[in-house]
C-alpha cells in the first residue's frame, strides 16, 4: 500500500531552499508587492543565506503577495533532490534550468496535496485504489532527473489527476445532503453572500475577490482554486472544506469566530474579534 507524503513534506521549508520562489517567479508593482521584480532576478530582500530580510514585516512593507504563496514543498524538493544540495549562486549555470524545473515541481507537489487530502477522505473510499495508484506515479515523477521534469508534459498529468479528483468531490460533497449544488467558475467577486447556505457547494474556481461571505455555511464546500483574495469569512463556518489550502486563507480575511478544518492555522492579520 502506498503511504501518503508526511504533511510538513507538503509545506514551504526555506530552511532546505534556495529561496526559489524568491529568485524563479516574477511580480508587477500592485497592492501586493512594492516593486517590479522579473523572472529569475533574486527580490531585493533575498539575504545571503537563501533567507527573507522582510519575512516577520511582509504585509507591512508591501510584499502582502509573497504571504499567500505556498510551494508545496517543491522548492525544497528542487534545492536538496533534483539539485543535490547545490544552489544556483554555488552553480549559476544550472539557474534557469533549476527555475523551470521549480515551476513543474510545484505543480506536482499541489497535485500530491489534493491526492493525500482525498486519501484522508472515508467517503471517497470507492476511488481510493485509484488515488494510490495516481499518488504514486506523481511521487515517481518528482524524483525524475531534471530532464525528464524539463519534459514532462503537466497538462495531461493534471487532467488525469483532475478527473479523480472531481469524483472524490462528488463522494463527499453528497455527504451534505439533497443535491450538491455547483457555483463552479462563478463570478462572485464582490457579492454580499452574509449567511449563505453554500454547505457541499462546489466552488471550484469561483471567483470570490473581495466577497462578502460573512457568517456564511462553507462546510463540506469544493473550494480548489477559489480566489478567495479579500473575501470576508468573519464567521464562517469552513468545517471539512474539501481542498483547502493554507494560502487561500491567508488570502482572506477573517477572525476568531471563523470556523477552520483541523490542521489549518488562523491566518496572523485576522481579527481577533
Amino acid at each position: 500500500m502506498t503511504e501518503t507524503p508526511a504533511a510538513d513534506a507538503l509545506r514551504g521549508d526555506c530552511a532546505n531552499c534556495f529561496g526559489l520562489c524568491c529568485v524563479a517567479l516574477p511580480f508587477a508593482k500592485s497592492a501586493d508587492f512594492a516593486v517590479d521584480k522579473a523572472p529569475g532576478e533574486p527580490c531585493s530582500n533575498l539575504q545571503d543565506d537563501f533567507r527573507c530580510g522582510i519575512h516577520t514585516r511582509l504585509r507591512t512593507s508591501g510584499f502582502q503577495g509573497c504571504t499567500v504563496y505556498d510551494c508545496f514543498g517543491a522548492g525544497q524538493q528542487v534545492s536538496q533532490v533534483t539539485f543535490g544540495g547545490v544552489s544556483w549562486r554555488e552553480a549559476p549555470e544550472t539557474a534557469s534550468r533549476m527555475y523551470d524545473v521549480f515551476y513543474v515541481m510545484r505543480q506536482l507537489h499541489e497535485l500530491l496535496r489534493y491526492l493525500t487530502e482525498a486519501l484522508a477522505r472515508p467517503a471517497a473510499r470507492p476511488v481510493h485504489g485509484e488515488l494510490r495508484t495516481a499518488l504514486a506515479r506523481i511521487e515517481e515523477l518528482t524524483g525524475g532527473s531534471v530532464d525528464a521534469l524539463e519534459q514532462l508534459r503537466v497538462p495531461e498529468v493534471r487532467a488525469d489527476v483532475n478527473g479523480l479528483l472531481l469524483r472524490t468531490s462528488e463522494l463527499v460533497r453528497a455527504a451534505a445532503g439533497g443535491r450538491p449544488k455547483s457555483r463552479r467558475g462563478a463570478d462572485l467577486i464582490g457579492k454580499r453572500l452574509r449567511g449563505a447556505r453554500l454547505r457541499g457547494t462546489d466552488l471550484r474556481g469561483a471567483l470570490l475577490i473581495a466577497a462578502d461571505l460573512t457568517g456564511a455555511d462553507l462546510s463540506l464546500t469544493d473550494l480548489i482554486g477559489a480566489d478567495l483574495r479579500d473575501t470576508d469569512l468573519s464567521g464562517a463556518d469552513l468545517t471539512d472544506a474539501l481542498f483547502l489550502t493554507q494560502p487561500q486563507l491567508n488570502a482572506a480575511r477573517g477572525n476568531a469566530e471563523t470556523r477552520l478544518p483541523e490542521g489549518f492555522e488562523r491566518p496572523a492579520h485576522w481579527t481577533t474579534a
